[in-house]
């Protein structure tokens, strides 16, 4: 990389501590309210993330709970609304917090000129609000799974982002937790660093430029330091 342009970064689980005290909270509740006894503890949840996208998790669960599979299809787009409006709900009371060393390295970034894009499969929704109470009005551009449905690991919401941006890869670095995000953005030529989290060490995160363990790992944030910038700073 010859200069720094822009980082795209993903939201659950790399910007956020959001799936184990955010989204496994959100469909708990959705199967409370539909009457269902279903419930995933912490350890299921992580085992369950390896299905991407929500409604696909629901079915797969479902499916793999005794229901036929028109029955689970069913289930999953009946609950996955309520889910997203009880997600939005944990969102805007705060629930969701931003993982350690996240304001910070967005800061440096921002100090250097560093344009900040947002590459999501989750709901604008609650995506929106989330990053706007977390974050403020920092990103330039954010690109959800409401706009762009296909899920990671495919490079669709990626190639959108570039699109948009008119960015040219080489000059990217995005910023991952998980196998299926590194493998996404990666698949769009994107350079990638993965910041994992207690549900992702177990990922193969070998298609990363770097592992770190979190967004405050001193090894992630000097690599970002060593990286020329492409302009100088810009006011927000």
């Amino acid at each position: 990389m010859t200069r720094l342009e822009a980082v795209i970064f993903d939201v659950d689980g790399t910007l956020v501590d959001s799936e184990r005290d955010g989204h496994r909270v959100a469909f708990n509740a959705a199967f409370a309210e539909a009457g269902l006894p279903d419930r995933w503890d912490v350890d299921r949840y992580g085992e369950l993330l390896r299905i991407a996208g929500g409604a696909q998790r629901m079915t797969h669960w479902f499916e793999s709970t005794g229901r036929s599979a028109d029955q689970a299809r069913e289930l999953a787009q009946r609950l996955h609304p309520a889910k997203t409006r009880i997600m939005r709900s944990l969102v805007e009371d705060g629930q969701i917090q931003p993982r350690p060393g996240a304001r910070e390295l967005i800061e440096r970034l921002a100090a250097r000129g560093v344009a900040l894009h947002v590459a999501t499969t989750g709901t604008r929704a609650w995506v929106e609000p989330l990053l706007r109470n977390a974050f403020g009005e920092v990103f330039d551009t954010v690109v959800t799974g409401t706009e762009v449905p296909d899920l990671k690991p495919s490079p669709a919401v990626y190639l959108e982002v570039l699109a948009r941006t008119g960015s040219a890869p080489e000059h990217v670095v995005a910023v991952e937790d998980s196998a299926n995000g590194v493998l996404a953005a990666t698949a769009a030529r994107v350079p990638c660093v993965a910041a994992q989290n207690a549900y992702t060490r177990s990922h193969d995160l070998s298609a990363a430029l770097l592992v770190a363990d979190g967004l405050d790992d001193p090894e992630l944030v000097s690599w970002f330091d060593g990286q020329p910038a492409a302009a100088p700073p810009r006011s927000r």
